[in-house]
């Protein structure tokens, strides 16, 4: 898959396209990704997908916006495994978003991209103050294709409906509207220790903006195995003012540094909390760690 950033010159292909944020590549953004990957291949055009860095709603107010779910390097890996040949990364700052609708089919769309082909769902907005729309895209230099709202099991597949999921600690609704188990990745970074002193040694990964779920977990990482993980501020001991993410791992302990590790969270063991000392704080851990070891030994 090819990823472009930032400017873009004038196109050399064509392409069929759609557009969004594309926060968690759930089931309803899959099938958009879908149905231009078939029509790229039945048109004889390049699939291509247009997304934005940082989010428009971090953009306009970061401290309102909502937990991510996929941080860029996991949403581009879940579009390439898809199938997707080519993501634009636009970035999406002040003037990207004063761009009027018609400089951004223009120059974005038209020329950048060279669009033929462009998929989008009815209440598709873009442009400054939102006013582009649906409307705004029909009898332009390219076919247009509505999408509906996707739903599985009777529900509408959105993310926001992931992330209320995810906050509830409903990991197995939540890999259900995704269609995959839900992951935070990340480079490991060196820590307080604490975890070692105790006789849980963590693997620590710093995390840019809240996630959207809390707590202590039975973790599955890549290349690693089985482990138990907490994701929180530390109320105990140390406290930081952005979640962060430790994670034991129960064979594997070896020197972390510098990797980047890939955690899958399967199962909610209960929430953060803030503990009398370190032997109750120990005591808690141990006992994490032996319910997620049940429950591997329980699922295999």
């Amino acid at each position: 898959m090819v990823v472009t950033h930032g400017s873009l010159q004038r196109a050399r292909g064509r392409c069929a396209l759609t557009i969004g944020n594309f926060d968690g590549v759930h089931r309803g953004h899959r099938a958009l990704i879908d149905r231009v990957i078939a029509k790229a291949r039945e048109a004889k055009l390049t699939s291509c997908v247009l997304t934005f860095e940082p989010h428009p709603r971090e953009f306009f107010a970061a401290d309102a916006a909502p937990a991510r779910l996929t941080r860029l390097r996991d949403k581009l890996e879940l579009m390439a495994q898809a199938g997707v040949e080519h993501v634009h990364v636009a970035r999406f700052d002040a003037k990207f978003a004063a761009l009027p609708p018609e400089r951004f089919v223009d120059e974005v769309l038209v020329h950048g991209l060279g669009v033929r082909w462009l998929l989008v769902g009815r209440d598709f907005r873009f442009g400054a103050r939102r006013a582009g729309s649906f409307a705004t895209l029909q009898n332009r230099a390219f076919a247009l294709e509505e999408m509906p709202d996707v739903q599985f099991d009777g529900k509408r597949v959105s993310s926001s409906a992931v992330r209320a999921a995810l906050a509830a600690g409903n990991l197995a609704e939540g890999e259900r509207l995704l269609g995959h188990p839900y992951t935070i990745s990340g480079r490991v970074a060196h820590g307080a220790k604490l975890g070692k002193d105790l006789g849980f040694p963590t693997a620590n990964i710093v995390l840019r903006r809240p996630p959207p779920i809390a707590g202590i977990f039975v973790v599955e990482v890549d290349r690693y195995g089985h482990g138990g993980a907490s994701v929180g501020r530390r109320p105990t001991v140390n406290p930081v003012a952005i979640p962060l993410l430790e994670v034991h791992l129960f064979d594997h302990h070896g020197d972390f540094y510098g990797e980047h590790l890939c955690v899958r969270f399967l199962k909610k063991l209960r929430d953060e909390e803030k503990y009398d000392g370190l032997p109750a704080l120990q005591a808690a851990i141990a006992r994490d760690a032996r319910q997620a070891k049940e429950y591997f030994l329980k699922h295999g």
